[in-house]
């Protein structure tokens, strides 16, 4: 099994290859990794509730599903031990749409056979990441007011995870319940 990447080689933002159609003509990507993200909503999402923290990117980034994942489970694991489980509602905002890809190139002896180098260099499809703006949202949690330091504390823990600086948004529950966006 390959080993993989630095997360520092695939945080730059590049043009998005993500069409994916009935037609194997009209694809551009041939095959797409499976997104390792399990669940996108967590907790009860029929309760009222007080306030709705949001955790913001501060920069340009892309971040591949893996840092996703490992943030939604380490900010749910905190929320569930300290307040239980119908207490909170915790959604993932980002989706990994961008298809990584890597072209391998063999080194060592008898390489200059099996490589072709840069000619057809689109590469094979590795990995998904998430292209994330400035300021855009990538989890949201709406918890009543006693627990609010509780969630706070989950929403830092998931930003640990997370290649970029981020900021935590506090704001009163609008009503408006995030299902998936």
């Amino acid at each position: 099994m390959a080993k993989l990447r630095k997360g520092v080689c695939y945080r730059r933002i590049e043009r998005p290859y993500t069409r994916f159609s009935k037609f194997q003509k009209h694809n551009f990507v041939r095959a797409r990794p499976v997104s390792k993200i399990v669940t996108f909503v967590m907790g009860d999402c029929n309760k009222s509730y007080d306030y709705t923290l949001h955790l913001c990117s501060k920069t340009r980034i892309q971040l591949r599903d893996n840092s996703i994942e490992s943030a939604r489970q380490t900010s749910n694991r905190a929320l569930e031990k300290k307040l239980g489980k119908g207490m909170y509602h915790l959604v993932t905002r980002i989706y990994p749409h961008h298809v990584l890809r890597e072209n391998p190139l063999a080194s060592g002896a008898g390489a200059d056979r099996m490589s072709t180098g840069m000619a057809r260099s689109f590469g094979k499809p590795i990995g998904r990441a998430a292209q994330v703006d400035e300021g855009q949202p990538l989890f949201t949690l709406q918890i009543k007011k006693q627990h609010l330091d509780a969630g706070r504390a989950a929403l830092k823990r998931a930003a640990y995870k997370i290649p970029c600086s981020t900021t935590i948004q506090i704001l009163p529950f609008t009503g408006k319940v995030f299902k998936y966006d």
